[in-house]
């Protein structure tokens, strides 16, 4: 039996033969593809300035600069998420501050974030963990009434909404990933969608080493600026990709709605909320019980064919941000969830059969 992979992007031959007329056509770096790829994505957000990069880290930390962050300054967010979260706060000179989660949702306990407010505090980066949106009526109360800057991870939520409106078409800074492993993807790439046009002209030059061009000929550079901009290659993937972003969110409801379905409740497992007007489903999660390892419950079902990701180990357990001070024991939802959180596969190719495949898996490892 062919091995299951948690994920695994769904290139169609279209834009396969799309990106060889690119690379036949002599303009590989950014250039046309990457504005069509912008005005498209804007489009999908309600007509609001996006710009592209070649990562996702990138856009959050060129969001942070944007937003006046920077030296002293305090920004909150989650431990539960990839590294590259708080890293960026570091990149900008700021302290990423930590708060527990949610142990239902896994999202950040809005609450403990008001109360870690000080006045220091400039920033917060929320994480929509596996495409599950953070409550944004909450944030942006939170936000507006501490005078807070927000810049949304929205890395795993492209596709998701909150209360009908698509995450991106509202807010303050939006960041998005187009990762080989998200809902769309670039195979490698980003996108920050931005409060206004106000914004952009900054923005286009802190992605290209701070350079403005005037002119024929002009070129002038006041602030350093990084190597982050998106090639046309990666933006003719996603531009295949945008058309088919609904049919992806459909078939992961689908498979999702199959995984509640036949899951074992009596495995002990805790499974994910079973949102399915707002997650775009990016991940199936479900945090193993105290009895059974995580590595042990990973290579059982390997040994099964299926291939199971880990998403993610609380952050502030790292020995870096130890060395800034945090510690075991202060965060423990967050603690407990990323020691046992495991992913499941979930991605638009699986066949129904293959959840069947997984849940008959998990109880025979877990038994």
């Amino acid at each position: 039996m062919d091995f299951l992979p948690f994920t695994r992007p769904d290139i169609d031959e279209a834009t396969i033969a799309g990106v060889g007329d690119v690379l036949r056509s002599g303009w590989i770096t950014t250039g046309p593809q990457a504005k069509a790829f912008e005005a498209a994505l804007s489009k999908h957000c309600g007509g609001r300035p996006v710009r592209c990069f070649n990562s996702g880290t990138a856009t959050m930390e060129i969001g942070l600069r944007l937003a006046g962050i920077g030296a002293g300054h305090e920004v909150i967010t989650t431990p539960l998420s990839w590294v590259a979260t708080a890293n960026v706060v570091l990149e900008v000179g700021g302290k990423p501050v930590f708060v527990d989660v949610d142990p239902r949702t896994r999202n950040i306990d809005l609450s403990a974030a008001e109360a870690a407010v000080t006045s220091k505090t400039q920033g917060i980066i929320p994480v929509d963990l596996a495409g599950l949106p953070v409550d944004r009526d909450r944030l942006n109360d939170l936000a507006k009434r501490k005078k807070l800057r927000v810049v949304e991870d929205a890395a795993q939520s492209f596709g998701a909404s909150w209360k009908g409106k698509q995450i991106g078409s509202f807010g303050d800074f939006v960041s998005f990933s187009f990762h080989a492993n998200k809902n769309i993807t670039s195979a490698e790439g980003g996108a920050l969608v931005l409060p206004d046009e106000s914004y952009a002209g900054r923005c286009e030059a802190l992605r290209l080493q701070g350079v403005v061009r005037s002119g024929e000929d002009g070129m002038e550079v006041e602030e350093p600026g990084g190597k982050f901009n998106l090639t046309d290659v990666a933006a003719r993937i996603g531009l295949g990709q945008l058309p088919r972003l609904a049919d992806f969110t459909l078939r992961r409801r689908t498979l999702a709605r199959r995984y509640f379905q036949l899951w074992d409740r009596g495995l002990g497992c805790e499974l994910p909320v079973d949102d399915f007007e707002n997650s775009n489903w990016h991940m199936f999660q479900v945090v193993l019980p105290d009895r059974m390892p995580r590595a042990k419950f990973i290579a059982g079902m390997r040994d099964h064919g299926i291939g199971v990701g880990v998403h993610y180990p609380a952050m502030h357990l790292f020995k870096l941000y130890r060395r800034l001070g945090w510690r075991e024991g202060q965060f423990p939802h967050a603690e407990r969830i990323g020691r046992q959180i495991a992913t499941l596969p979930l991605f638009p190719r699986m066949a129904d059969t293959d959840v069947d495949r997984v849940c008959e898996a998990a109880k025979k490892v877990l038994a």
